[in-house]
């Protein structure tokens, strides 16, 4: 019975080593294509955000500078002596 113990102990190392080498190896192969999707992905945000910001700057721009305010007539008043 001692045996089939430690033949087991054994199997259950050899099949933890493997997988933690075929672990590393997919990680080194996978990670960087992971990586360089997820940069590309906050890249593509970021300029759509700061497009955006663009667009509402150039909006508020416009709209402030056509709406002027209409408070009355001038009136140009001369002092009298």
């Amino acid at each position: 019975m001692e045996m089939a113990s430690f033949w087991g102990l054994l199997k259950t190392l050899f099949y933890l080593v493997l997988f933690y080498y075929l672990f590393k190896f997919a990680v080194k192969i996978f990670a960087p294509i992971l990586l360089q999707k997820a940069v590309n992905k906050m890249q593509e945000k970021m300029q759509n955000q700061y497009s955006q910001q663009q667009n509402s700057a150039q909006q508020s721009n416009q709209k402030a500078t056509s709406e002027k305010k209409i408070v009355g007539e001038y009136i140009d008043y001369e002092e009298i002596k």
